[in-house]
């Protein structure tokens, strides 16, 4: 098959290579072979490709941890899935052969779902990171309930604007912080209901006053260093702040936070799958059942901002990390 192999460390355009290598085989049990159609392209990506993967005994290495396609052979123990279904899932893309930069993916049944029949295959490959992390951040760390006041940091972003989404389900009411008038008209089509121009506007300020001078329930930081603060700030007494990256101490202290008795939660969708951890990796494809099914009754949208053949992952990388994307980037396969 063709895949897209990381030969070491460094620019997207020095280490990401087209190949032909051996497909993957059935392995376990209750292994499926996906013929992938398309994979999604996310931030993890390409700090792997810069520090390196989370399994460095392990070659080739491919990328790519979302993916879509059609089941073309099952294993003995296969339970819910028949060749010719269609998947859609997160999984692999985190070191060794195991990726979605490729024609070909092996993955255990219990960790895919079923492909939202309303969705393409380029918009089912954009969908399930993003999905499962702001699913964990607002339902699961910071237990979103209806009527409360959430801020979502770059809302129109990958993650941010399916967040926007699922509070809206939940019936809050959302704030979000984007950089241009484009974006702005983006996140209001999706239900937000404050948007922040941050390059023009105090985000503090601007939620302070939102909230009557209380701060928002939630604070979802997607983007790390000093806007994992600001949103500490923006957010009330006995708050929850929820942030998908590591606060920097060089971008400021958790003296307000402390102070506010708010609550600090970590999201890192990876885990399950880096510890190995199945119940985990099962719930997060139910997940993806359920949102599968607010896809199909027009409750959920994914935003594709731009596709990419397989033979070009390093321009979609290169886009990427411009920090300038409207929603997800995807790599299609000549299918």
């Amino acid at each position: 098959m063709k895949a897209v192999v990381m030969t070491g460390l460094g620019a997207a355009a020095d280490v990401l290579k087209v190949h032909d290598i051996p497909g993957p085989q059935l392995e376990g049990d209750r292994d499926i072979l996906v013929r992938l159609h398309a994979a999604g392209v996310n931030p993890i990506d390409t700090k792997i490709r810069k520090r390196g993967t989370f399994h460095p005994d392990l070659t080739p290495d491919i990328l790519g941890c979302d993916g879509a396609g059609v089941v073309e052979a099952i294993a003995s123990g296969v339970q819910t899935l028949n060749v010719g279904d269609e998947v859609y899932f997160c999984n692999g893309g985190l070191g060794g052969p195991h990726g979605n930069y490729a024609e070909y993916i092996a993955i255990d049944e219990r960790f895919v779902a079923k492909k939202p029949t309303s969705l393409s295959f380029v918009e089912a490959a954009a969908a399930p990171l993003v999905l499962i992390t702001a699913w964990e951040a607002l339902y699961d760390r910071a237990g979103l309930q209806p009527g409360q006041k959430v801020l979502i940091q770059a809302g129109a972003g990958g993650v941010g604007h399916v967040a926007i989404q699922l509070a809206k389900l939940k019936g809050a009411s959302v704030a979000t912080t984007v950089s241009t008038p484009e974006k702005a008209e983006f996140v209001r089509q999706l239900g937000a209901d404050l948007v922040i121009l941050y390059k023009q506007q105090n985000v503090i300020e601007t939620v302070m006053n939102w909230t009557n001078g209380e701060g928002a329930d939630i604070g979802f930081d997607t983007v790390g260093d000093k806007t994992f603060f600001e949103t500490a700030e923006a957010v009330r007494l006995y708050g929850d702040v929820v942030t998908i990256l590591e606060p920097n101490p060089e971008h400021g202290t958790l003296k307000t936070s402390r102070l506010r008795n708010q609550r600090i939660s970590f999201e890192l969708m990876l885990t399950p799958m880096l510890q190995n951890r199945i119940t985990e990796q099962e719930d997060q494809a139910k997940m993806l059942q359920q949102c599968a099914r607010l896809f199909d009754e027009g409750k959920l949208k994914i935003h594709v901002g731009k596709t990419f053949p397989l033979e070009q992952a390093v321009a979609a990388h290169e886009l990427l990390e411009t920090g300038s994307m409207q929603g997800k980037i995807v790599i299609t396969m000549n299918n």
